[in-house]
């Protein structure tokens, strides 16, 4: 009997995870309006590069040649349709654009359909530094980036004189200076809620890890510590000495309550968690219905997934005077952006057993070493930490939908003077 009710319950919770969070196969879009299905990668690289016979109608074969470094490639493109007047196509605007990718490397570039009368050049550079930005996008019409620094210095008309759009392959923007692109009229577009589901799933694998130490029980076993001690158990155990805690037990705090904090919050009700979305911290106002107000979820959550774009708001949102108010048997996960987490005081605080682990996959500086950041290195042995690079976005769904979104941005721009996904 004991072995029926369990499978039963087994295939409950799959069934209500498998709707709360659709898989790659099912494509069911979070939210249904933002993410499709993209064409797949090697099919772009392959019409691009070997003039397939899917080439649409009003295209002409692309050809394409390598330029002088070795992980660039241009991509001329050209088209056949009538022209015809568009919103973003001001007198003399050029109608054949070049558009400069400048980090490939995370998202291959889709061919991109543009719409008559244009035609571009496409220049992929495979990875870009900072100090080569200025050089790489001197005659660039367009630029697609994710998360090279595109700072005032090279957004000014003597640096890029023909510089129209900047499009983002990602959902933050804070590499990108806001304020200098709309000084000059430069539109900014991002691809928003294009990874909701991987994070959300990454988000999970990060509380597990930490709740049931994952890491710490890794390194002391590789350490030799097992035969040593006889037995490990202990390393599981809460600051209150109380074993780890499972999913119907907890109390979720989400904030920041967009794709991300709304596909996790599905996921954590589908594993039995008690869940609490967060009103903005310092509000005045009374919260909305179904907001806690931040300074209570702090208190009450077993648990602090923290969902939320970097903004001036949301630096140190989490510092001393929270991680003194939380529980100690809490674990904060952040899946956010650097800077939000004070780094310091959260050490500080996993040292003195203020609170039981902490799990990331962002940094106030990024990479991550020793040498820039209190979470990396020896100092962190033997603490409850877990820590992933910035990959928590990964996955194929994630690209597709960032393909489909960059296309319609630059193509939306380009019919009606507005992308799908305007940011400046």
């Amino acid at each position: 009997m004991a072995t029926t009710t369990a499978k039963h319950n087994a295939v409950r919770f799959a069934f209500a995870v498998e709707r709360a969070l659709p898989t790659t196969r099912r494509r069911v879009p979070v939210p249904v309006r933002i993410i499709r299905p993209g064409p797949q990668l090697h099919t772009c690289r392959k019409f691009i590069s070997h003039q397939s016979s899917r080439t649409p109608r009003d295209r002409k074969q692309s050809t394409v040649t390598p330029e002088h470094r070795s992980n660039t490639t241009t991509i001329k493109n050209t088209t056949t349709a009538a022209p015809r007047e568009t919103m973003a196509q001001a007198p003399d605007a050029p109608q054949h654009l070049v558009v400069v990718a400048l980090e490939t490397y995370f998202v291959p570039v889709p061919a991109l359909d543009l719409p008559a009368p244009y035609t571009y050049d496409l220049r992929e550079h495979r990875r870009t530094r900072a100090d080569e930005v200025a050089e790489r996008i001197k005659d660039a019409d367009i630029i697609i980036v994710t998360m090279v620094p595109v700072g005032a210095d090279v957004l000014r008309r003597e640096a890029t004189p023909r510089l129209k759009m900047v499009a983002v392959v990602a959902s933050g923007t804070d590499s990108v200076d806001l304020a200098a692109c709309r000084a000059r009229g430069i539109v900014v577009a991002n691809t928003p809620h294009c990874n909701a589901v991987s994070v959300a799933q990454h988000a999970t694998a990060l509380y597990f890890a930490a709740r049931r130490s994952v890491a710490l029980s890794h390194s002391l076993v590789q350490a030799g510590a097992w035969p040593q001690r006889g037995i490990l158990q202990a390393a599981l155990d809460d600051p209150d000495g109380k074993p780890p805690r499972t999913c119907r037990d907890e109390v979720l705090g989400i904030v920041g309550y967009g794709a991300v904090g709304r596909a996790l919050e599905a996921t954590a009700k589908a594993l039995g968690m008690r869940v609490l979305v967060s009103d903005r911290k310092g509000a005045v106002e009374p919260p909305p219905e179904g907001r806690t107000p931040f300074d209570a979820l702090i208190r009450e959550s077993s648990v602090v997934a923290l969902c939320l774009p970097r903004s001036r708001d949301t630096l140190r949102l989490i510092s001393d005077p929270e991680l003194a108010a939380m529980r100690r048997c809490a674990v904060l996960v952040n899946v956010s952006r650097g800077g939000i987490v004070d780094e310091r005081a959260l050490v500080a605080a996993l040292r003195r057993r203020q609170i039981a682990g902490y799990a990331t996959d962002v940094y106030e500086l990024e990479p991550a070493g020793p040498e820039n950041s209190a979470l990396v290195g020896p100092d962190t042995a033997g603490l409850n930490l877990v820590t992933t690079p910035h990959v928590a976005w990964c996955a194929e769904d994630t690209n597709a939908n960032y393909n489909t979104a960059l296309k319609e941005n630059i193509s939306g721009w380009l019919s009606t003077g507005r992308p799908k996904y305007p940011v400046v």
